[in-house]
């Protein structure tokens, strides 16, 4: 018997989760801050690399406005800079699925669950990572923070891909990402399975503390989890 048996939608983190650069993502936030002055080596680049990890999973605006508190203006030209390297590194190497990604889609979509990527990136980088990946039909909505009001960990992205994509029940949605602010966007949007992937930057024991209430190893686990089928590596957490 399926774990989650009434699922209907299912909302996917994009970097981390779906596809694998999260090099990628850590450079375009360190040239993004040496703009603003902030330097390898030096005390501010180790806390505010700090503070990027810790903030996985948030819009990227929100991530420099933690940075650069009270610089609206320093904030937006350290975000325009990241978006700017982000999508340069996209025309230049592409990028990665992660493997078991598009089987996973498949099933999904096979099985009549439909299928959201939500991500912190901007409208413009999600569309432009989407098309580098040709993954425009592949999904039935893909999301950025600024289609849905505010992004991680807040719930609105979950709540705005239930209402566009006609799901009767938050409870028949399942959350997957790989970090804390994931976890915290599924919990705080009620839905019934909150899946913590074990292929970014978070820890299982941070994932937990998120409101994970199951962890599996990698993206090619969540349709056995979801569908049935038997997920060995996967942890159940609440009895």
């Amino acid at each position: 018997m399926p774990i989650a048996a009434s699922i209907k939608l299912a909302c996917l983190d994009l970097a981390g989760t779906t596809i694998g650069d999260i090099a990628t993502v850590e450079r375009a936030f360190a040239e993004a801050i040496a703009t603003q002055g902030i330097v390898p080596g030096t005390g501010a680049y180790a806390r505010a690399m700090v503070h990027v990890h810790r903030s996985r999973g948030y819009p990227k605006v929100e991530v420099f406005r933690g940075i650069f508190p009270g610089n609206e203006a320093q904030a937006q030209a350290a975000n325009l800079t990241f978006e700017r390297s982000y999508e340069g590194a996209i025309e230049r190497a592409g990028l990665l699925p992660k493997p078991g990604i598009m089987e996973a889609l498949d099933k999904l979509r096979g099985s009549g669950v439909k299928t959201a990527l939500i991500t912190g990136f901007s409208r413009l980088t999600l569309s432009r990572a989407l098309s580098a990946l040709g993954w425009v039909d592949k999904v039935d909505l893909a999301l950025s923070p600024e289609d849905a009001g505010r992004g991680r960990p807040w719930p609105d992205m979950v709540l705005t891909a239930v209402l566009r994509l006609g799901i009767d029940d938050v409870r028949q949605v399942a959350v997957a990402g790989d970090a804390e602010s994931d976890m915290l966007c599924g919990s705080r949007a009620g839905a019934s399975a909150v899946v913590g992937v074990l292929t970014g930057v978070h820890s299982k024991e941070r994932l937990l503390r998120g409101g994970a209430t199951h962890i599996v190893d990698s993206i090619a686990d969540f349709p056995g989890l979801i569908l049935g089928g038997g997920v060995p590596s996967t942890c159940r957490t609440q009895g």
